[in-house]
């Protein structure tokens, strides 16, 4: 009979623990190196004019190794405008590796200009950085045309700029395929085709350059 009570108690027992669930270990913590400090701040000045656009920065924060700041410009047209020279710099150093996000955008009308805002996010910024007086700079804001940009917008005044440069180079535009496409109809004759489209081509006809700079305090 004892035997049997035994028996009985151990069975008992062997149901309760496998009753209770298993004890599940704890998953890693995210681990937050304080020297990666986060910080937000207004700029110095919000507003800067250079070269007919205006450039507004609302706010800059750092976060670990990363400054973001939120950009707004004019737009001066329809042309997808974007920035496309930024800079950071700090006591002892600069970044000129940057990101950018696109935020809203309010298309231009006719009589009023438009509006871009973007965030520029700065990356691989030392986390021991002094950033107590940073500099956030736009150097330049471009749009890349589009292949029928150059007859609705730019043929104008590429084609003023070389008159006042004495380069006699002469465009038109012409259907090509069904797209108003731009040519050169007549060039020096010592210059070669990939000289002339050098120049008439340039970048510098559909960028616009700054500096427009804004001062941040985004601590030591």
């Amino acid at each position: 009979m004892k035997q049997s009570l035994i028996i009985v108690c151990l069975l008992l027992s062997a149901c309760n623990l496998s009753s209770v669930p298993p004890a599940v270990p704890a998953g890693p913590t995210a681990y937050i190196d304080p020297s990666y400090p986060t910080m937000e701040s207004a700029p110095v000045t919000s507003l800067q004019t250079s070269s007919g656009i205006d450039v507004r920065a609302d706010r800059a924060w750092r976060d670990g190794k990363q400054v973001n700041v939120d950009v707004c410009f004019t737009l001066l047209d329809a042309s997808d405008w974007s920035i496309w020279n930024a800079s950071l710099q700090y006591p002892g150093g600069s970044v000129l590796d940057f990101s950018s996000t696109l935020s809203s955008i309010q298309e231009p009308v006719e009589g009023q200009s438009g509006q871009r805002c973007d965030t520029l996010s700065f990356l691989n910024v030392p986390p021991d950085a002094d950033l107590s007086s940073v500099t956030v700079t736009v150097d330049a804001i471009a749009a890349q045309p589009r292949a029928d940009d150059y007859c609705t917008i730019y043929m104008p005044k590429i084609q003023q700029a070389l008159t006042e440069r004495g380069i006699a180079i002469t465009l038109n535009c012409a259907d090509v395929n069904g797209v108003q496409t731009m040519q050169i109809t007549s060039k020096p004759d010592t210059m070669s085709q990939a000289e002339a489209e050098q120049i008439v081509f340039s970048d510098e006809f559909y960028t616009v350059k700054g500096p427009w700079s804004f001062t941040f305090n985004l601590g030591q």
